[in-house]
């Protein structure tokens, strides 16, 4: 069996978003009403690629959801 990836955009502290990398067979998927997996921050995806992630990332700026870097 091959690790899936998954890729998800991470709101910081600082309001700024990063891209993160999760192997789904050695990571549970986060749950939105878990605060374990990501802390109390805020994410979106999964994503099936980095590309699409940066995609996204790129609407969240646009939208005023994250802070550009």
């Amino acid at each position: 069996m091959s690790d899936t990836q998954k890729w998800y955009v991470i709101k910081e502290d600082d309001g700024s978003c990063k891209i993160v990398e999760a192997i789904a067979d050695s990571l549970a998927e986060p749950d939105r009403n878990r605060e374990e997996n990501f802390g109390a921050k805020k994410y979106w995806g999964p994503f099936p690629s980095a590309e699409k992630a940066i995609v996204a990332r790129v609407g969240l700026i646009r939208a005023g959801k994250c802070k550009p870097v």
